[in-house]
């Protein structure tokens, strides 16, 4: 079997998460700046079996796309032609940032490590792709 990648998409850096081969266990990968995103993904693929792609979906309470769905469509529209075999999918993102910090407290983080905003942006991506791998598990049952 293949990856699944899952990018949760920032202003200034993404953070990256990645499956097992199995497709069972997320795994934050990395953070990188996010204009060099795109180069990153380009070399992953060329490294590693990657079935899909997944892009956090910013929603705002009201359901509405926030403000930063405006960056992340022309990166999507780019990736998409980069990579046209490669199926890339939105998930909703909402709470994410919420249940990293949530995360880095249940694991007993200090406050200066909690305060990284990167390790934050990989635990969002994380999250969001298990929150995916799950789903999709119990949909199939």
């Amino acid at each position: 079997m293949s990856r699944i990648i899952a990018i949760d998409y920032g202003k200034k850096r993404t953070g990256i998460a990645v499956s097992d081969t199995l497709q069972m266990i997320a795994n934050g990968l990395t953070t990188v700046p996010t204009h060099e995103l795109l180069a990153f993904i380009m070399d992953y693929v060329a490294k590693e079996p990657v079935e899909r792609i997944l892009v956090g979906l910013p929603k705002q309470m009201n359901n509405e796309a926030s403000e930063n769905m405006k960056r992340i469509e022309p990166f999507v529209r780019s990736l998409q032609k980069r990579l046209p075999d490669m199926p890339v999918e939105y998930v909703d993102e909402r709470f994410t940032s919420v249940l990293a910090h949530r995360t880095m407290l249940e694991a007993g983080l200090k406050k200066k490590d909690r305060q990284n905003k990167a390790l934050v942006d990989e635990i969002s991506a994380t999250i969001i792709l298990q929150t995916y791998l799950e789903n999709r598990r119990f949909s199939s049952l």
